[in-house]
This record gives structure tokens, C-alpha cells and sequence, in this order.
């Protein structure tokens, strides 16, 4: 087998992984070519070379072309969409509306479905929860009295402690800071319950 050129290795493997960060998914062999400037064949070349010696990972299927650094560091986090102010309220979780993605770590915050928010204004203060910071959601549709939910009222989320009060067909959304009202409201519509606050440490 003829000697591989090192430079073309390098601009594959880089490209692999930049591209995987940037969109969550593996590169097909025509994005390859694209990114990297090489032709198509010469890229299968390459790659099929590149899985042989360790340095890409994956079974041949559709985007499965994987660097070996990032299919571990895939398999030990989870890819989290951010999904922007909570006091806006909450977009679906379609892809137009998805600010960026995070990686976070499964050994801090484990398995499932989560997005994260961003806080915006004072109404969970005496939670921990400032204005800027960033609260990591996981996705469900139920939650448990006192819980620190995304509750969507008409067009309108907002996180709030949540108590439900059956007896008086209500539910009571209570802001951690002691200046600020409950809302009541007879229904409402449970997005994810808060479970962790990333926040900068002034």
C-alpha cells in the first residue's frame, strides 16, 4: 500500500471532528470531501485506511465516521440544547429554535432527555437561580409538589416552584423571592422540571 500522506490524515481527522461538534452529527464522505478539498475517492480511501489503523471509528453505515477521542467523549456526555430565555417563554424543540448545544458531563448530571434556559429576571433568587444563569431542564410532562418547574401558561413559560392545590381547583406557582406574589392558575402545562443551575462564580 502506497504511503499516506500525513497532511491529508490530519485535515480528515480534524474536519470529522469539528464537524461533529458543529452539528451533533458524523460527516458523510461527500461533506468530507466538501470541508476538507479532497476528492471523494481519495476521502474513502482515506477513511477506510483510517478505521484500519484506529485513527476514525465506525461500521461503514451512514454517518457513522467517528474520531476514536470523540466517540468516547460522546459515549461519557450528553448533547443539550439551548433554548434561550425562560420569560420569553419556551420554544419546541425544533432545530430553527436551538441557540446552540452544550456538552455536559452523564457522571454529573446522567441520562435523559434535557434542554437548558436561560434565567431572566429575579423571581427565583432565594432558589439560587439569578438572572443570566443557566437552568438545566429535563424534559417531562408531570411534576411533584414543591418541584421547580417550566410551567406554560396560554403563550406565556415561566419557572416557578409548583403547587397544586386539587381541593381548590388551582395550582400555585410560587417565586423564590419573598417581594413577588403566587400566580394562580386553574391549568397549566408542565415543560421539564428544573434540576441543576450552572451559573459563573463572581
Amino acid at each position: 500500500m502506497r504511503t499516506k500522506n500525513t497532511d491529508y490524515i490530519s485535515a480528515i481527522e480534524k474536519f470529522v471532528s469539528s464537524y461533529l461538534d458543529d452539528t451533533g452529527v458524523s460527516p458523510t464522505i461527500r461533506e468530507i470531501s466538501d470541508g476538507t478539498g479532497l476528492t471523494k475517492s481519495t476521502v474513502a480511501d482515506y477513511v477506510a485506511y483510517m478505521r484500519e489503523s484506529g485513527i476514525l471509528d465506525g461500521d461503514g453505515s451512514h454517518r457513522s465516521i467517528v474520531t476514536k477521542k470523540d466517540k468516547s467523549a460522546r459515549q461519557q456526555t450528553l448533547r443539550v440544547p439551548v433554548l434561550g430565555a425562560v420569560s420569553c417563554g419556551v420554544p419546541k424543540l425544533a432545530e430553527e429554535n436551538i441557540e446552540e448545544y452544550v456538552r455536559l458531563p452523564v457522571a454529573l448530571f446522567g441520562r435523559g432527555s434535557f434542554y437548558l434556559l436561560r434565567a431572566n429576571g429575579d423571581s427565583m433568587i432565594e432558589a439560587g437561580i439569578d438572572d443570566g444563569d443557566l437552568v438545566l431542564i429535563r424534559q417531562q410532562s408531570t411534576a411533584e409538589e414543591g418541584q421547580i418547574v417550566v410551567a406554560l401558561m396560554e403563550d406565556e413559560a415561566t419557572l416557578k416552584r409548583f403547587y397544586p392545590e386539587p381541593e381548590n381547583g388551582i395550582i400555585r406557582l410560587h417565586p423564590e423571592n419573598h417581594t413577588m406574589e403566587d400566580i394562580i392558575v386553574e391549568n397549566c402545562i408542565i415543560q421539564g422540571v428544573a434540576v441543576k443551575v450552572l451559573k459563573d462564580l463572581e
